[in-house]
């Protein structure tokens, strides 16, 4: 069968949600929750319809009006799938940021080691990744609990996600460079060993690229 012809054969309800269906793009499991809010709520509206003794093709059309325009209702959707979005990210940066005192505990690993000769450049990239690590755990825990608020207070919801993604993204990048900086200086590598940049590209460098992923998905949402 032709999708034009199941398109066809598809009535008022099911083509209202499959248009806001493949208007959105989000979080699988929230817009799963959001579609089927949708589809029950013009369900329940037709069958108060169908009761009040309008036939069925009719009772849908009557419960697709009530709930409005897609280009009317589209912006709400996607700004509840933003702020899942948002919260996702905000996850995703606190547990890769809690990770990095184990990941930078001075001299437990090769990548950790201090070189032989003082080198004032990695003692300030030292200094910097601690402040701007405390802050990135604090920032994450902060935009967990705004990106939680947003569900109850709308006026919050778009600023917490658009703030989380910026958040992240800036975050990524600072401490993504440093963690660079640190590994090309560790005196374990001594300039031919990649082993220790290969722990740093694992634990550091691919958990923040996902972190930068989700929010930078979450911007488009935003």
């Amino acid at each position: 069968m032709s999708t034009a012809t199941q398109c066809l054969q598809q009535g008022p309800v099911d083509a209202y949600v499959a248009g806001l269906n493949r208007a959105l793009r989000g979080p699988r499991r929230r817009k799963a929750d959001l579609m089927a809010e949708a589809r029950d709520s013009l369900e329940d509206a037709t069958e108060a319809y169908e009761a009040d003794g309008l036939d069925r093709d009719e009772a849908e059309r009557r419960a697709v009006a009530d709930f409005g325009d897609l280009g009317e209702i589209v912006p709400g959707y996607r700004a509840e799938l933003g702020l899942a979005q948002s919260r996702r990210t905000a996850v995703l940066l606190f547990l890769v940021m809690i990770a990095q005192p184990i990941v930078w505990q001075e001299g437990a690993w090769a990548w950790t080691q201090q070189p032989d000769a003082a080198m004032p450049l990695l003692d300030v990239v030292q200094q910097a990744v601690r402040v701007v690590g405390t802050l990135a755990i604090a920032g994450a825990f902060v935009a967990l609990l705004g990106t939680g608020l947003g569900l109850r207070y709308p006026w919050l919801r778009d600023r917490a996600a658009r703030a989380t993604a910026l958040f992240a993204l800036v975050c990524a990048v600072l401490v993504g460079a440093m963690a660079t900086v640190m590994g090309l200086f560790s005196s374990e590598l001594g300039g031919s060993d990649l082993a220790g940049l290969g722990v740093v590209g694992g634990f550091v460098l691919l958990p923040l690229t996902l972190v930068s992923y989700s929010a930078q998905r979450c911007l488009r949402l935003a």
